[in-house]
């Protein structure tokens, strides 16, 4: 029903147009008002074409420019007639070009395609949206500090490992056989998650009792001390509980301060992990 409308209330337009512009073939006193009212109805036009005033930003120029594409011709025109020299080849021209302008906004109907321009922008704008919405999103590749950080995120960080959510954040080779490494949870403010110690026997083929994983002292529930592998011997001549002391004051040096050693084993550590 409005579209219905529109189009009857476009081909009135056009034809009181076409009434102006032969009237000011031959009367000057038509250029003024016919302008003015050619410029008032592409402004009520727009005023009551919302789709086109809100057309994508793209093409919201484009469709206005179509839509008001005869009222600023009718008003070139009646500018032109008021201009023209006199003489029967000026008014023949002239009259062409009242007959040209009416025909072609009869037939063009700018109005309705300014609003078909204005739903096809949108509707391509749409589709657009929705396949960048479907589009797979490539997970971000995780980057690394170290080899050492790689293999522990690559192996033990992953979803379903034994210990998702964390990071290597500090790693010290005490010895040949013995690895501390100090553990993070990946978001900040979030204490690192259970590590599975059953799992990291399986996973690295070591018994339970040569894999430690406490507190780091000073710190917060965010880092976790994961100690793997033997533990050096004391020295002879050195009391276990003074050798201890010093290896974990080497430990303390650059992973975390304040740990003590509680026992020492033998065992030979996997390449991986030196």
């Amino acid at each position: 029903m409005l579209a219905r409308v529109r189009a009857t209330v476009g081909r009135a337009a056009t034809v009181a147009g076409a009434v102006v512009l032969t009237g000011g073939l031959g009367n000057d006193a038509v250029t003024l008002p016919g302008t003015l009212a050619a410029l008032a109805a592409a402004g009520v036009g727009l005023a009551g074409s919302s789709k086109v005033l809100r057309a994508p930003a793209s093409v919201r120029w484009t469709a206005i420019s179509i839509y008001a594409a005869p009222h600023a011709g009718c008003a070139a025109l009646l500018v032109g007639e008021r201009l023209a020299p006199d003489g029967p080849v000026s008014f023949f021209v002239q009259a062409a070009a009242v007959a040209l302008w009416t025909g072609a906004t009869w037939l063009l109907r700018p109005g309705l395609t300014a609003r078909e321009f204005t739903d096809e922008a949108l509707a391509q704008a749409l589709a657009e949206a929705e396949k960048v919405e479907e589009a797979p999103v490539e997970p971000v590749a995780p980057t690394y500090d170290s080899p050492q950080a790689r293999w522990w995120g690559e192996r033990f960080a992953i979803e379903g490992g034994v210990a998702p959510g964390t990071v290597l954040l500090q790693h010290q080779q005490v010895s040949e056989q013995c690895l501390a490494l100090v553990i993070g949870a990946q978001k900040r403010g979030q204490p690192v998650p259970d590590i599975s110690k059953p799992g990291l026997s399986a996973e690295l083929d070591l018994p339970e009792d040569l894999i430690d994983i406490g507190p780091v002292p000073g710190r917060g529930a965010g880092v976790r001390l994961l100690v793997l592998g033997q533990r050096p011997v004391a020295e002879a001549g050195v009391g276990p509980g003074d050798s201890d002391a010093e290896v974990w004051a080497e430990i303390a040096a650059s992973a975390m301060p304040g740990v003590e050693l509680i026992e020492a084993n033998t065992y030979e550590v996997h390449k991986e992990l030196t």
